[in-house]
C-alpha cells in the first residue's frame, strides 16, 4: 500500500502562550472556587445551618450556576420532593436532581421514578417488559436510557404518557418491532443492535420532529424500507440501516435526508434517478454491498450535495463519474484496474485551473484494487487539492 501525500503549510499556535493563558483561567476559577467556599462556610459558622439546608443551597445554586434548571422548571419544593424520592436502588446527584442514574444494577424492572425527572438512566440492567405503569408518572421526561438489557417488550401505553420525550436509546435489546406509539417530540431513536425484522406501516406517522433515526445491526431484508414505512418523517436528517438484510435502496425518504449509512447489506443496484428527490444528501455510505457497476447508473453519483461517498468492499471495476464538489472518496478493495482521468474529472476541471471553483476532492482511497502506481499525471492537474492518495 502507497500513500502519496502533499505537503501544505500549516497554521502555527503559541501553545506557551495559550498554555500560560490556561492556568491563568485555572487560577481565576480556584480563586473563585476558594472565595465561593469561603463565603458558605461563614454563613454556615453565622447562620448555624443544619447540613441537609445546606446541601440544598448549594445544589441549587449550582444548577442555576450552569443553567441547567431555572425557579420556573424546578421550584423548591419540587427539588425537594425529587431529592426525597430518589429510589434506593439509584443516584440522584444534588448538583443534577432533574437526573436518576439507575445503570448497572442488575435491575429486572424500573423502579418508581420522581415525578420531575429529565434524564433517566437504566442502562446496563436486566429489564425485559417496559410496563406503561412504570412510566406513568414521569411526564416530564427529555431523555430516556435502555440501552443494554433485555427488553422483548414495550407496553402500548408506556411511551405515551411521555409527550416531552426527545431522545429514546434502546439499543443492544431482544425488540422484534419498534414500539408504538412513539412520543410525538421524537428527535432521536436509537434500536440498533436489536432483532427487528420490519417496519410498521404508520408507525412513524406525526413523527415530524425526529431526525435521527438508527436501525442498524437488527433483520431488516429485501426491500423493507418503503415510502408506507417511513410515512411521517418529514424531518428526518440521519437514518442509519448499515448491517442489515437490505438488497435495494430505502425508499421514501424525505427531502431533508443529509446522512445515509447503508453498509454491510446486500445492495445491487442503484435506480437512477435516486438522489433526484434528496438535494441535501451530503454522506453516503455503502461499504460491504454488492455493487457493480452494471447496477450502478454512470452518472448517479454526480450529485452536488454529496461531500463523503464510501463505496469500499464492493464490486466496481470502474471508477465512478463524481460531482466536482465531492471531498472524500472511497473505492478501496474492489476491482479496479486503471485509473481513467478523463471519466473521473469533472468536464472543465483542467480549463479552469487556476479557478476557485474546480474539483474539490481532497482525499482518495484506492487501495485493494489492481491500481499501481504512478499516479496519472492528468489526475494531479485535475484534483489540485487533493491532500492523500492511498494506493
Amino acid at each position: 500500500m502507497h500513500v502519496w501525500t502533499r505537503q501544505r503549510a500549516r497554521t502555527t499556535i503559541n501553545w506557551n502562550q495559550t498554555g500560560e493563558e490556561s492556568r491563568q483561567t485555572k487560577k481565576t476559577r480556584t480563586r473563585h472556587c476558594t472565595s465561593t467556599c469561603t463565603i458558605i462556610s461563614s454563613r454556615n459558622k453565622t447562620n448555624r445551618l443544619n447540613l441537609t439546608m445546606l446541601w440544598l443551597v448549594v445544589a441549587c445554586l449550582a444548577l442555576l450556576s450552569v443553567g441547567q434548571v431555572s425557579t420556573q422548571e424546578m421550584p423548591y419544593e419540587h427539588l425537594i420532593s425529587q431529592l426525597q424520592a430518589c429510589p434506593k436502588e439509584c443516584r440522584c446527584p444534588p448538583n443534577f436532581p432533574n437526573a436518576v442514574y439507575c445503570d448497572n444494577k442488575s435491575l429486572k424492572r424500573i423502579p418508581v421514578i420522581p415525578p420531575y425527572t429529565w434524564y433517566l438512566y437504566l442502562q446496563n440492567n436486566l429489564i425485559d417488559v417496559v410496563s406503561a405503569e412504570a412510566l406513568s408518572n414521569v411526564t416530564q421526561l427529555r431523555w430516556i436510557n435502555l440501552n443494554r438489557n433485555k427488553i422483548t417488550t414495550v407496553e402500548a401505553d408506556a411511551l405515551k404518557a411521555l409527550p416531552n420525550l426527545v431522545h429514546l436509546y434502546m439499543e443492544d435489546n431482544l425488540l422484534t418491532s419498534i414500539p408504538s406509539p412513539l412520543p410525538s417530540n421524537l428527535e432521536q431513536l436509537r434500536l440498533s443492535r436489536n432483532k427487528i425484522s420490519k417496519i410498521p406501516p404508520g408507525v412513524f406517522s406525526g413523527m415530524d420532529h425526529l431526525t435521527l433515526l438508527d436501525l442498524q445491526s437488527n433483520k431488516l431484508q429485501g426491500d423493507a424500507v418503503t415510502e408506507v414505512n417511513l410515512k411521517g418523517l418529514s424531518n428526518l436528517v440521519q437514518i442509519n440501516l448499515a448491517k442489515n438484510q437490505l438488497n435495494s435502496m430505502p425508499l421514501g425518504l424525505p427531502p431533508t435526508t443529509t446522512q445515509i449509512f447503508l453498509d454491510s447489506n446486500n445492495i445491487e443496484k442503484i435506480p437512477a434517478e435516486y438522489f433526484k428527490g434528496l438535494p441535501k444528501v451530503s454522506s453516503l455510505r455503502l461499504n460491504r454491498n454488492k455493487l457493480a457497476n452494471g447496477g450502478i447508473p454512470k452518472t448517479v453519483f454526480n450529485v452536488s450535495s454529496i461531500l463523503d461517498l464510501q463505496l469500499s468492499y464492493n464490486q466496481l471495476t470502474d471508477m465512478p463519474i463524481i460531482s466536482p464538489g465531492l471531498e472524500h472518496l472511497h473505492l478501496d478493495h474492489n476491482r479496479i484496474k486503471s485509473v481513467n482521468s478523463s471519466d473521473i474529472c469533472p468536464p472543465g476541471a483542467l480549463d479552469d485551473y487556476f479557478s476557485d471553483n474546480g474539483p474539490r476532492l481532497r482525499y482518495l482511497r484506492l487501495d485493494g484494487n489492481e491500481v499501481k502506481p504512478p499516479i496519472p499525471r492528468e489526475l494531479m492537474m485535475c484534483f489540485r487539492l487533493l491532500r492523500a492518495i492511498v494506493i
